[in-house]
């Protein structure tokens, strides 16, 4: 299927989505990786993992005129070693997502919402959070916990702080899931001192894919 979704933000930050249907021989030929990285690719287990992987070659083969390089520092974020531009990078079973931008600190996730959120709710909600949810319908609280979940996950990638506590230190304000819209959230640091965000969302193909940036 390749790239569905390419979306130019006001902030100028781009997030680009890649349905994976290739086989994974057609995505090590989307995906020009060099040798010394498909060597360490060929030795995952997980074909799905590995087709990942190579999804999120290719898609940066798309977005990018020019080569680009992936590495990651040492905690497991994402750059690129020939290029300026700041990248986060997000997937599931069968989609990969990036955003980028030239100057801003950023995050992404994106997760199924017929994945079950059980333990989300337990352990990554405050009770705010937990009172907030829908009660009666079983598909929308379930889109909800997705959705905060991404969310949190998209401002822990964005602050880049190791050992967060997802229940204590990011709260997500009441919000009604629907196609797309807008989250406020808030980080509390450990010596108090409070980041205000606002991200955005958007549900693609059952998928709940939420971002941030700055």
């Amino acid at each position: 299927m390749g790239l569905v979704l390419s979306k130019t933000l006001p902030s100028k930050a781009v997030v680009s989505v890649w349905h994976i249907t290739e086989t994974e021989q057609q995505l090590i030929s989307l995906s020009s990786v060099p040798t010394d990285e498909m060597e360490e690719i060929s030795l995952i287990r997980s074909e799905k993992l590995r087709k990942q992987k190579l999804a999120v070659r290719a898609l940066l083969n798309e977005v990018f005129e020019e080569k680009v390089y992936l590495s990651h520092h040492e905690n497991g974020a994402p750059y690129l070693e020939n290029c300026l531009t700041n990248i986060s990078i997000t997937h599931t079973d069968d989609y990969v997502a990036i955003i980028t931008h030239e100057e801003e600190d950023l995050g992404i996730d994106i997760e199924s919402i017929d994945r079950d959120f059980s333990a989300v709710e337990k352990k990554a909600l405050s009770e705010d959070e937990i009172d907030d949810l829908e009660d009666d319908d079983k598909e929308e609280k379930n889109t909800q916990l997705a959705i905060y979940w991404c969310a949190k996950e998209a401002i822990y990638k964005r602050m880049d702080i190791n050992r967060v506590d997802f229940a204590e230190q990011i709260e997500v304000e009441r919000f009604t899931p629907r196609g797309e819209g807008v989250l406020e959230a808030t980080f509390v640091h450990k010596d108090g001192h409070e980041d205000e965000f606002e991200l955005e969302y958007m549900i693609i193909d059952r998928h709940a894919l939420v971002w941030v940036v700055g």
